[in-house]
């Protein structure tokens, strides 16, 4: 991965990460915290899309599988916060 792909990894992660804790009607995280619950986001989504049999491809697709699984990231943390 080249300087460029890691800029535009990092800007994904953020963008999901934020969309994330907006949808999860979080606080802000800030943009360290969006980037990381992103990345996190964006492995989650990818596994689970990968087993549901669905494909998003592109900058968009990136950004919506990272958001999905920001959002289940938010929610079982949410779950665990709880108990």
């Amino acid at each position: 991965m080249d300087g460029t792909g890691l800029i535009i990894f990092l800007i994904i992660g953020a963008i999901a990460g934020w969309l994330g804790s907006n949808i999860m009607q979080g606080r802000g995280l800030g943009l360290l915290g969006n980037i990381v619950i992103g990345i996190v986001g964006a492995v989650i989504g990818g596994f689970v899309f990968g087993v549901l049999g669905l494909s998003a491809t592109g900058l968009l697709g990136s950004i919506i599988t990272a958001t999905v699984g920001s959002i289940i990231l938010l929610f079982l943390v949410g779950m665990i916060k709880k108990t």
